[in-house]
């Protein structure tokens, strides 16, 4: 009986195999060998030339590097001014779009267009819009009187930094939109019913009904928003390539220039290394406070 049990729970554990097998080989290709290539890459002076071993010298260059620690500082800014902003117009917009409005079904799909467009034709139509001859922002800033002549967005340091966050919060919004929008959905009416019928307010019911329902939906958005605008590129790269003078350089950007154009691959790797650490860090926060928030409210 139980050698038959035995051949009966063998197959089984085949099969099971079988099915976990694309995407044990899909990490193993696509993250693992990629990751492991880039760690033995960090430890060496690589260019065109050749490979030298280094040992720590790379991560040692950085840590020293004034300029180094600036990027990372100006990449944790970039990093929570845009999820903040992300974060407050998501919230106000899913609330308007969750209101019992004329049109509001139109006004939802008029929400996706910074969502679906690429991102690539999304930011050259902003490259227009900062142009400061023919930009429409430009030439608005100068009918009102707000400016006395052209005004180049992407040519000043802050300028450049500050419409780089504008693009960036235009991206992502929708897409905090329309998932606390979702999660808003699913809260049970008859909280509102109950807490209207006991005199409640609008601004109470937000405050006490509607957060604390979509709190763990806010924080996931929280966390994940930071990751992705932690590792944006393109926006940076297609408006300003990290200028002018590095006042738009992020890690992500930094490492680019360093590895690919500089073509100093060991350099690149040991950012490209820092980069993922901080990161796994974001991971495990996303995972601390995704839980402590659920258990707070009752979620499974």
């Amino acid at each position: 009986m139980a050698e038959r049990t035995k051949r009966r729970k063998l197959p089984e554990a085949w099969f099971a195999w079988m099915l976990v097998a694309p995407a044990i080989i899909f990490i193993a290709v696509i993250v693992a060998w990629p990751l492991a290539e880039t760690i033995r890459l960090s430890f060496m002076e690589a260019d065109l030339g050749g490979e030298e071993f280094v040992g720590a010298a790379n991560y040692a260059d950085l840590l020293d590097s004034r300029k180094f620690h600036e990027t990372v500082v100006r990449t944790f800014y970039w990093m929570f001014l845009s999820v903040g902003l992300k974060l407050i117009l998501g919230l106000i917009g899913a609330t308007l779009l969750n209101a019992a409005i004329p049109g509001r079904a139109l006004f939802r799909v008029l929400v996706m267009p910074p969502w679906v467009i690429p991102i690539a034709i999304g930011c050259i139509g902003w490259l227009w819009l900062y142009n400061g001859y023919f930009g429409l922002l430009s030439g608005l800033g100068q009918r009102l009187g707000i400016l006395d002549g052209p005004f180049e967005f992407l040519a000043y340091k802050q300028s450049a930094f500050y419409s780089a966050i504008v693009t960036d919060v235009w991206v992502g919004t929708p897409m905090v939109t329309l998932f606390l929008l979702a999660a808003m959905q699913g809260v049970s009416r008859d909280l509102y019913e109950a807490a209207w019928v006991d005199g409640a307010g609008r601004w109470y019911r937000f405050r006490r009904i509607t957060i604390p329902q979509i709190m763990p939906v806010l924080v996931s958005m929280a966390l994940l928003s930071a990751i992705w605008t932690f590792n944006s590129f393109e926006i940076i790269w297609i408006l300003t390539e990290g200028g002018p003078r590095g006042a738009t350089t992020t890690l992500i950007v930094d490492t680019y220039k360093t590895a690919i154009s500089n073509y100093k691959f060991g350099e690149g790797a040991a950012r490209a290394v820092i980069i993922v650490i901080l990161l796994a860090l974001f991971s495990l926060i996303y995972l601390f406070f995704l839980n402590k928030v659920n258990r707070k409210y009752g979620v499974k």
